[in-house]
């Protein structure tokens, strides 16, 4: 029994360590609820519309990119400006 007379002072520390956990648990449990949220359309999330469409934006700009890039013409430009980046 002398072990208990060490674990009553620690106690408040062993709540309080609890405590902070729990408070971080929740935290955390809020973000990930957020976000779901984004990556959904509901109601009150007007931005996540918004990005969804910024993001279909950028992703045909690269697809359009892409395929200059790897337009055989585009290949041979592209050839030739690293060459002349090479020679300076």
């Amino acid at each position: 029994m002398d072990w208990l007379g060490y674990l009553i002072p620690l106690a408040p520390f062993g709540l309080g360590g609890l405590w902070i956990w729990t408070r971080h648990q929740s935290k955390m449990l809020e973000k990930q609820r957020e976000l779901l949220l984004l990556g959904k359309k509901l109601p009150g999330h007007e931005d996540s519309e918004q990005m969804q469409d910024d993001m279909q934006y950028l992703k045909d700009r690269v697809a359009t990119l892409e395929k200059i890039v790897t337009d055989e013409r585009g290949a041979r430009e592209l050839d030739n400006e690293i060459a002349k980046l090479r020679d300076r």
